[in-house]
């Protein structure tokens, strides 16, 4: 799900659109799948946009709301849709290199069995023979051989190229690898890059036994920063947390854009104590900066940040730990702000 709706479903909007999604869907006898929802969401977020035109286009020529059209719209205008389109045909590439190879190589072989078969054949005809015989048997052999040797050539070059274009195609769908997972206004990893690093460290800091933390951050009164300076000015203050947070939780600590005005952090192998002073660090250094709007050079004020953060116990489920961590967020919130609140702190108090 692209950015734009992500934040609306997760903001005060969020039922109203999704009401108005599903009616919008029913009016027109779409069937309510999560693709063709996605697709609405962005008809009712962006009624001007060049989805929601071709979608009307497509609607006033009495064109049938098929599984079909779905995909093809998605293909065409959702990014997660053009980024899995490009991963495939990437992988698709490089497969067929590698048959291409594949051949080359066979056909080397087969040369080199026959080149073989008439140096055998040769072998046993040399006891036989007289000069004339000798003579062409010379001269098949000179042949043959000459034949071995183009087809070794042409089988050096063709590896040589083979070699640089597998590279550039590896590195093509390692590209992609990283436009997919990553969050394209933050550069931070995304929600899905972020899901599937919970459920791995969680398996990890089971099979090892070592220490797992994971921290919750949401910039507070932002939607002040939106309804004030506009969306723009609200990217540059997520851009600005964002790089906050990257430089002070490095690998092996994995960083994401959570969601909207979340970010998420998890911290393999560090105590609890070392993950809450990482976080103190972030909204020290966060609030540190007085902030000013690029466009005009106004004075936005000071960013704050509120954090929690659980520690997982042992084989603990990603669902139960994600919620913990939320919760202790949530008392950041509820006690102030710009402060970092821990999940074992609340389970003592209450």
């Amino acid at each position: 799900m692209s950015v734009d709706v992500e934040i609306k479903l997760r903001g005060p909007e969020a039922y109203s659109l999704a009401r108005k999604t599903l009616e919008a869907m029913e009016t027109h006898k779409v069937w309510p799948t999560p693709l063709n929802f996605e697709l609405w969401a962005h008809v009712l977020i962006d009624p001007n946009g060049p989805l929601a035109l071709e979608i009307n286009r497509r609607l006033s020529t009495g064109e049938a709301f098929t599984d079909g059209l779905s995909d093809e719209l998605a293909q065409a205008f959702l990014p997660r849709s053009k980024l899995n389109e490009q991963i495939a045909d990437a992988g698709d590439a490089l497969t067929k290199e590698l048959a291409s190879v594949s051949r080359a190589i066979q056909s080397a072989q087969e040369s080199s069995q026959a080149y073989g078969q008439t140096l055998a054949s040769a072998s046993e005809s040399l006891n036989t023979s007289d000069v004339t015989d000798l003579r062409n048997m010379v001269e098949t052999l000179q042949a043959a051989t000459k034949r071995v040797q183009r087809e070794n050539s042409s089988l050096e070059n063709r590896l040589a190229d083979s070699t640089s274009e597998v590279t550039r195609l590896r590195d093509h769908l390692e590209q992609v690898r990283r436009d997919a997972t990553t969050d394209g206004l933050t550069n931070l990893a995304n929600r899905r890059a972020f899901d599937e690093e919970l459920e791995r460290a969680c398996v990890e800091a089971d099979s090892k036994g070592t220490p797992l933390n994971l921290a919750i951050l949401d910039i507070d009164h932002f939607k002040r920063f939106n309804d004030t300076w506009g969306h723009q000015t609200g990217d540059q203050v997520l851009r600005y947390v964002a790089s906050v947070i990257g430089s002070k939780a490095a690998a092996p600590r994995f960083s994401a854009r959570y969601g909207g005005e979340e970010f998420a952090l998890l911290f393999p192998g560090d105590g609890a104590g070392v993950a809450e002073m990482v976080l103190n660090e972030i909204l020290t250094e966060v609030s540190s900066r007085a902030l000013k709007r690029r466009s005009t050079n106004d004075d936005l004020g000071i960013v704050t940040v509120s954090a929690g953060v659980a520690l997982r116990r042992p084989a603990e489920s990603a669902h139960n730990f994600l919620e913990r961590a939320d919760a202790a967020l949530y008392d950041a919130k509820r006690t102030g702000r710009n402060r970092v609140c821990t999940a074992e702190a609340i389970a003592a108090a209450a």
